[in-house]
């Protein structure tokens, strides 16, 4: 080859080159997030999600961009929604909780799910196993059902003299519900309380439960993780203390906005593993390699403060054993 005619070839690829970097540059991954909830609810989930994702890398807004779909607790909308994202060829779909998960399962074989559910995905269908998916689905496994059991232990450890101890539920858009509600009560027989079960699932539908349990005269009240509830935090945290009644809730955010005491797994934590799996996976990891994490890290966080204005005395074995405690 002559000197010309390399020198040619040498320009024309050296030409080509940075057109080819700037189209890879100019395909920014997209992720979907599908939730029954809605931008309020889901504020904590974001964060540890965003968090998890910038960790390994990838800032929504710069080099990734996140597609938020919301059912605001309208679960029939879910498939619809589910469907947009695959349309939109998102390189995975996030999807909190078990009505979300199957939705994004029925509309697409192809695109990487992220779940978190709170009961085994295995016996759900959802994967193949926990070290090897197999399809398209991996995630974060955190189990829930027993943690409403044991959060009646700590309310009897704290109140070991109150016969009547209240359980707020949401069995119209919680897949596991039912579930938890078996486990508590079983709980309680074995303690030997009694359990007031109330149900709701909008704002109106929470003060009608405070009211009614002041009216048995509940000792106390237990709030599981649910996804509405930990969207109405602050709403939850002024009734108990409007009404003076000493409740543990089932998230740990729970106790930071004046709650009394949580036990249960921090959504922050959840979200931040999740962000780290959708990561892998945008880098080109396949979700049937990938394991699903089961979360082992439950806390108890204890709100000193808000004991003193209940007048209560936490007991120094149930301190001692705390992960946390707000002064």
């Amino acid at each position: 080859m002559e000197r010309r005619e390399f020198i040619a070839l040498l320009g024309g690829t050296a030409f080509a080159w940075p057109l080819s970097a700037g189209a890879q540059q100019s395909a920014i991954p997209v992720v979907g997030y599908l939730s029954q909830g809605s931008p309020e609810t889901d504020t904590v989930r974001v964060t540890g999600l965003q968090r998890g994702l910038s960790e390994a890398g990838y800032i929504e807004g710069r080099n990734v961009t996140i597609e938020y779909r919301w059912a605001q607790n309208q679960l029939d909308q879910l498939p619809a929604l589910a469907a947009d994202l695959v349309q939109h060829r998102v390189a995975a779909i996030v999807t909190p909780g078990l009505p979300p998960t199957l939705a994004a399962k029925a509309a697409t074989r192809a695109v990487p799910i992220v779940f978190v559910v709170g009961v085994d995905p295995v016996q759900l269908g959802l994967v193949m196993s926990l070290g090897r998916p197999g399809g398209n689905l991996t995630g974060v496994n955190a189990i829930a059902g027993e943690l409403g059991a044991k959060g009646l232990e700590v309310v009897h450890e704290l109140l070991p003299n109150t016969a009547l101890v209240g359980f707020l539920e949401n069995p119209r858009n919680n897949a596991i519900a039912e579930l938890r509600t078996r486990d508590v009560l079983a709980a309680a027989r074995a303690i030997g309380v009694e359990i007031k079960i109330v149900h709701a699932a909008t704002e109106s539908e929470i003060d009608a439960a405070f009211a009614s349990l002041v009216q048995v005269q509940a000792g106390a009240l237990l709030i599981p993780s649910d996804i509405f509830f930990n969207s109405r935090l602050e709403q939850l945290v002024a009734l108990a203390a409007r009404y003076a009644v000493p409740t543990v809730y089932g998230v740990r955010e729970s106790p930071l906005v004046g709650g009394l005491i949580s036990y249960g797994y921090s959504n922050a934590d959840i979200y931040h593993l999740v962000g780290l799996h959708v990561a892998r996976i945008v880098k080109g990891e396949k979700p049937a390699d990938l394991p699903v994490i089961q979360t082992t890290k439950i806390e108890l966080v204890i709100n000193l403060k808000t004991a003193k204005a209940l007048g209560l005395t936490i007991p120094p074995m149930l301190l001692a054993r705390a992960d946390e405690v707000i002064e």
